[in-house]
């Protein structure tokens, strides 16, 4: 048997061992190494062009294999993780939320009335007028909320009746947002919340993708920043991208029948007549400062909120093949804008991933306790990395950083297709 590396080990030491052997010792290693070295042979060392060309130079995430998607867990195991009366609704406790903020926007109303009709106030340029106003309906937002609850049926668990008053009082009179309408778009969002394709509210672009878009989609995204203050205006009006919620088309209401459609047009009519008396008792100018411009900072807000909730930078969208309710409804964020906003806005933004989970069966006030114990359970499971919360103070420089830098644009990356 050659043993070529072991020649070659004696074949460089021979002649040190040798100096100190003696001479018939000093023969027999000449020999061998001489004999040895015919079998043996040095490879020269490798430049670096010679490497470049046998392995080719590594990325820096060429080292590190990409981890297996991971499910969330069931919304049946996730209830276990709750206490029991976070899924109390109390009929009682609902209508006094609604009560309070019904008679806030009231009074906040009264004192716009007194002020707008002072001569104080006409004396102002109408830009003056529309900030001394816009911060005085500020209030309607929380009016929007108890409306939401009302779409989604936790206002009261056995009677729909009240569900529907409260929803239109709330969002077709206070906040002239057509009840039934809205609340059709809005639980399709969450039936598909974060699906590449189906999703409602928010439609989703490949960002590698977006030489390959229609030129007016091109458009709006270089517009995109003189849009934030009308983006609601275009999601009810002009039905951009769900359909109409003033006018019955697009996809929204394919599938929906007559007598569908004809119930929805009752929330249309108690919007326009309720805009209708507005304008005609307060005239046009009046009626532009008093209502749609403080309508038009709500509107702001609910497309903030809505935007934040639904993105963030580790964001992942699902196709048929891999979505499930739950991996959508844990892409949701819960975003923290402070103690009092929070309070005021029913803890609708710091408890959104419950509200997601269970959208039909969690009522407002049930939300904050319900987030902790989601919290807790979820870091018990080992799985705490996968719920999402974003302390997010300075809300509105966020919102206009993210919108300008993202848009609607997804990267291939975050795109879950297997």
């Amino acid at each position: 048997m050659r043993l070529p590396r072991l020649s070659l080990i004696l074949a460089v030491v021979a002649p040190t061992i040798s100096s100190f052997a003696p001479s018939s010792n000093h023969v027999l290693l000449k020999s061998w190494s001489t004999s040895s070295s015919i079998h043996s042979s040095v490879l020269p060392i490798p430049t670096k062009d010679v490497i470049g060309q046998q392995q080719p130079e590594l990325g820096e995430d060429d080292l590190y294999m990409t981890p297996p998607e991971r499910n969330p867990p069931v919304a049946g195991s996730i209830m276990k993780m709750l206490p029991k009366e976070t899924f109390e609704i109390d009929t009682p406790t609902s209508l006094f939320y609604f009560g309070v903020d019904l008679l806030a926007v009231i009074v906040t109303m009264g004192f716009l009335d007194v002020v707008v009709t002072s001569d104080t106030y006409h004396a102002f340029p109408m830009w003056a007028q529309a900030l001394s106003v816009a911060p005085l309906q500020v209030l309607t937002g929380c009016m929007w909320c108890i409306g939401h609850d009302a779409g989604h049926g936790t206002v009261s668990k056995n009677n729909k009746s009240i569900n529907r008053i409260v929803g239109e009082i709330a969002h077709s009179v206070m906040c002239l947002t057509p009840f039934v309408p809205w609340a059709l778009s809005h639980r399709k969002h969450h039936l598909n919340h974060n699906h590449l394709e189906k999703d409602y509210s928010h439609q989703w672009f490949i960002r590698e993708e977006s030489d390959n878009l229609h030129p007016l989609i091109k458009a709006s995204h270089f517009t995109r920043n003189l849009q934030l203050p009308i983006l609601y205006f275009v999601y009810l009006f002009l039905g951009i991208p769900d359909g109409g919620h003033v006018l019955f088309y697009g996809r929204m209401w394919e599938g929906h029948s007559l007598k569908e459609k004809a119930d929805a047009a009752i929330s249309v009519m108690v919007s326009l007549a309720t805009a209708g008396a507005l304008w005609s008792n307060m005239g046009f100018a009046d009626f532009a400062v008093v209502c749609m411009v403080p309508w038009c900072v709500m509107g702001f807000w609910l497309f903030m909120v809505t935007y934040l909730q639904h993105h963030s930078e580790d964001g992942k969208l699902y196709t048929d093949d891999t979505y499930t309710f739950e991996r959508g409804a844990f892409e949701t964020v819960d975003r923290n804008y402070g103690k009092w906003v929070n309070r005021m806005s029913h803890h609708m933004m710091d408890g959104h991933v419950i509200h997601h989970l269970f959208f039909t069966k969690v009522p407002h006030y049930r939300l904050e306790a319900a987030t902790r114990a989601l919290k807790a359970g979820m870091e018990e499971a080992g799985m705490g990395d996968m719920y999402k919360s974003i302390d997010t103070p300075d809300f509105t420089q966020e919102i206009v950083k993210q919108f300008n830098d993202n848009w609607f644009f997804i990267d291939e990356k975050q795109v879950v297709r297997e």
